[in-house]
């Protein structure tokens, strides 16, 4: 793992020589560091400049992939940056956790484009729970990211040193300042005194390696990668709010796509319906679908809802059946379950139908009327639905009514 990371970094290197010894290149050089808080006399690191292994077997075609894959949520996550007044080179802090892949996951349980661990992600705001992983949502992880970064910024007082704590820690940046006695970077990046863990000595060149490159005219043109140039003047896609428990299928068919292409822009999704039991959650379509879906999309439509359980001691499927109103049959065969036999922790999903009628028992006080209003249905459907001849009603006497959603 660290030898990929180093090549990709000999790239890099090597790849930016050619166009850094410019005089445009080297304020565009001088700029990027004076945004993280560097001072320009960097550019003279001697790993930053002469690192001379041979890395030609190191694709350049994957760095240009990663950018290219990045497309669907570059434009976002920089004006989000920028709004937040937090350095544009940390765009590529997450190209370099993740490559820019939502559904990133490393040993460690970090997930998501900022590979938040899940401790992390809950302190800033982010949901992770049967339902949800919104580590891995674009959005809300870029959001908790940016509370993040200006959290170690404040602590730190620099943006490298944040950039630094977000790899290895705040403990260990803390601790590397205290045993070298400064925070001046090319003396917490020496690598004989080893301040800073090896990865994360190199992590902070990558950063600005990596925002050099990706914003090189003469590099993307001389790959014939120019259609990358104009990636972040366009919006890619669009949230939207609906209804607890509404599914993806139901999404998909009102903006005329497939399951599959919705759910690749919900990753944070853990089913193919968002979480039932809020009263509205929101996904993501693409920006060019924002009118269909609200010419086409229907809440009225999703004939049901689906709940995650998670099996206890003691549980059956006839009991879960129960407790959900759902045969067991059906839960056995919606889980593609081969026998009764449940294993303690494993989840199921519960599909429940939605009831179209619920009764209720009079009480004192009741009419039609305010039962019409209460229910948000008409007095002629709860009369007819009840074969009422009449609006009389007595207390105590059953009546049906009935869902609207």
């Amino acid at each position: 793992m660290f030898f990929r990371f180093l090549l990709l970094f000999i790239f890099l290197v090597q790849s930016a020589l050619a166009f850094l010894s410019t005089e445009t290149n080297y304020r565009e050089q001088a700029k990027v560091l004076k945004s993280l808080d560097i001072n320009p006399t960097f550019m003279t690191d001697l790993l930053f400049i002469n690192m001379k292994e041979n890395a030609d077997r190191y694709r350049t075609k994957h760095f240009l992939r990663v950018l290219e894959n990045g497309n669907r949520f570059i434009p976002v996550l920089r004006s989000m940056l920028k709004e937040a007044e937090v350095p544009d080179a940390f765009l590529y802090l997450a190209m370099a956790e993740s490559n820019f892949a939502p559904r990133a996951y490393s040993k460690a349980r970090a997930a998501g484009i900022w590979q938040f661990m899940p401790y992390t992600g809950r302190k800033f705001g982010l949901t992770i729970d049967l339902y949800v992983d919104e580590r891995r949502d674009p959005i809300k992880s870029t959001e908790a990211a940016i509370k993040y970064l200006k959290y170690l910024h404040k602590r730190f007082g620099k943006w490298y040193l944040a950039a630094i704590a977000y790899n290895c820690g705040e403990g260990r940046v803390s601790k590397a300042i205290k045993r070298a006695r400064t925070d001046d970077l090319a003396v917490l990046l020496d690598r004989h005194k080893k301040y800073i863990p090896r990865e994360s000595r190199i992590y902070i060149r990558k950063i600005m390696m990596m925002e050099h490159l990706s914003n090189s005219t003469d590099f993307i043109v001389g790959h014939d990668a120019g259609y990358l140039m104009n990636r972040g003047s366009t919006h890619t896609f669009a949230e939207v709010e609906v209804k607890g428990g509404t599914t993806l299928g139901s999404i998909a068919d009102s903006v005329g796509m497939s399951l599959k292409e919705i759910k690749s822009y919900n990753p944070h999704l853990n089913y193919a319906f968002v979480p039932p039991r809020k009263g509205t959650y929101h996904i993501y379509i693409p920006y060019d679908k924002q009118t269909l879906f609200a010419q086409n999309f229907d809440p009225k439509k999703d004939k049901g809802r689906f709940y995650v359980y998670k099996i206890k001691r003691g549980d059956s499927l006839y009991s879960i059946g129960k407790k959900y109103g759902v045969s067991y049959k059906v839960i056995k065969d919606f889980n593609r379950l081969k026998s009764n036999t449940l294993r303690i922790n494993k989840k199921l999903v519960i599909p429940v139908l939605k009831p179209k009628t619920r009764r209720y028992t009079i009480k004192i006080g009741d009419t039609i009327g305010k039962l019409s209003r209460r229910f948000n249905v008409s007095v002629n459907q709860i009369m007819k639905l009840n074969k009422k001849k009449n609006s009389t009603i007595v207390v105590g006497e059953k009546i049906v009514v009935p869902y609207v959603y």
